[in-house]
């Protein structure tokens, strides 16, 4: 499935390292030819597929959006990547960045204790590189890149408003006149762009952010539940529970849950799931 020929949604995030090979990369309708080495970063929802790829070589890195969790800033970062063509990489820092994710896949196997963490450390290291390497390249969204128009852009303003943490009102109605469209449109733009409802992602975020205070803070449920947006304690256990399979409690003692979720659909075609 790294390289599936049909156009197709993920719900975690896909970094691309190709060292060899060549065809083409379809990312939102954009295509990009493979020129290697280069790296891209895919976020959940993007529809993406591989056309003619040939003798193509490297890595594929896969996690999803709990994992970013110690560093939430690398989620702002690798969707900033994540709107640009294929990062092209001189010898040097692609002798440097294959050295890294090599390190990453070796301490993946080799699963020792606090491996997670040093992953997430070393994923963090691998997405400040990448957008420094963005940034001195100067590179930017290529032309063909830049479709959508003015829905994609209200559609990355959402995605933005509801990654701030601490909002009082969390609702599609809310979000919608922050950006001044009707809460229809709004619904429209977000399901035709991302495959989800702006609710679901809505409620994805607060879960997240429930889960960072719940391991990252001594904060009580009570004083959580209010900061990821819910007047009512109880209420708030109850969505935690359906949304995750665990009470706050819980997956705070526990210290987290999977970082995969399988009642989550992986991949989603055009016309099903795969």
């Amino acid at each position: 499935m790294s390289r599936a020929a049909f156009p197709h949604r993920h719900s975690f995030y896909e970094i691309v390292y190709i060292a060899d090979g060549s065809g083409c990369h379809v990312v939102d309708l954009a295509r990009r030819p493979l020129r290697p080495p280069h790296l891209c970063v895919i976020t959940p929802g993007q529809v993406h597929h591989w056309e003619d790829a040939d003798d193509v070589n490297g890595w594929v890195v896969l996690f999803n959006e709990e994992f970013l969790l110690a560093h939430p800033e690398d989620g702002a970062a690798l969707r900033e990547l994540s709107s640009r063509p294929w990062l092209s990489l001189d010898e040097g820092a692609a002798r440097r960045f294959g050295d890294l994710i090599e390190a990453m896949a070796r301490e993946y196997r080799a699963a020792e204790m606090g491996y997670a963490g040093v992953l997430r450390s070393q994923l963090h290291v691998l997405s400040v590189w990448a957008l420094r390497a963005a940034a001195g390249a100067g590179d930017a969204p290529a032309a063909e890149d830049r479709v959508g128009g003015r829905p994609a852009e209200l559609v990355a303003e959402f995605t933005r408003l509801i990654a701030r943490p601490g909002q009082a009102e969390r609702s599609v109605r809310s979000y919608a006149r922050e950006l001044g469209i009707s809460a229809g449109y709004l619904s429209e733009i977000v399901k035709s762009a991302l495959g989800l409802t702006p609710g679901s992602l809505i409620r994805r975020s607060q879960t997240l952010d429930a889960q960072r205070l719940l391991l990252r803070t001594d904060l009580t449920v009570r004083q959580i539940a209010k900061e990821a947006g819910f007047a009512d304690p109880a209420y708030f256990c109850r969505f935690f529970r359906r949304e995750t399979g665990l009470s706050p409690g819980e997956y705070r003692s526990r210290g987290g849950g999977n970082h995969h979720d399988p009642r989550i659909e992986s991949i989603v075609t055009a016309s099903g799931t795969a």
